[in-house]
């Protein structure tokens, strides 16, 4: 059986896609459309109860949820495909800090910034708390940028930070901001989308555009 990824273009099925193209793996992607709602229908709510894109099936059934986990999955189970320094290291253990402060200090607040009425009621407040959120994700980004050794995150070389980090560098908190004030990030998004297995899923998910 191939990987099976549920998610949307743009989405954070990026990761998982990306991930497992670097590897070399035989997926297949289905389209779970967030501008239809289809992430609440029953039918993926059987595939993932919180109702959130992206989900990701194994070869052998089991299904994973979050996008952090997925990426570490796939490079456990490719490790010839080099997404993470060998286990026991201290490039790994980098790489897991970088990996664990995008997943708890960015991905959460894009969910505020994309839907702030779900939070706060609709109208003016919501408008603030988009702002607050948009802030707090440049915010971030720029401790991101600090931390890129160039011309990857990490100074072994490409990794699945690069993918995870080139995924919240080209979402919306960062249009109009970005090529200012996070070059080096917005330098491993063009690296990934030159990379011959990475180029055709950068065009699929972002249009091959930055």
């Amino acid at each position: 059986m191939n990987w099976i990824i549920y998610g949307d273009k743009g989405s954070g099925a990026f990761a998982a896609e990306a991930a497992l193209a670097e590897a070399g793996a035989e997926r297949e992607f289905r389209e779970i459309s967030l501008r239809r709602d289809e992430q609440r229908s029953p039918e993926f709510l059987a595939i993932n109860p919180a109702g959130k894109i992206p989900a990701l099936q194994l070869p052998e059934g089991e299904v994973v949820t979050e996008s952090l986990a997925m990426l570490l999955v796939i490079a456990e189970r490719y490790p010839a495909a080099g997404l993470m320094p060998p286990i026991g290291t201290a490039a790994r253990a980098h790489a897991l800090r970088w990996l664990a402060f995008m997943a708890s200090e960015i991905y959460p607040i894009v969910e505020i910034e994309d839907y702030p009425s779900r939070f706060v009621p609709e109208g003016a407040e919501s408008e603030a708390l988009r702002e607050k959120a948009k802030a707090r994700i440049r915010e971030r980004l720029l401790i991101l940028e600090r931390a890129v050794a160039g011309p990857w995150i990490l100074a072994g070389g490409f990794s699945a930070c690069d993918i995870y980090a080139a995924m919240f560098s080209r979402w919306s908190a960062t249009h109009g901001w970005r090529d200012e004030h996070i070059p080096k990030l917005c330098a491993i998004m063009r690296g990934l989308a030159a990379r011959p297995a990475l180029a055709p899923v950068w065009q699929k998910f972002f249009f091959g555009t930055f």
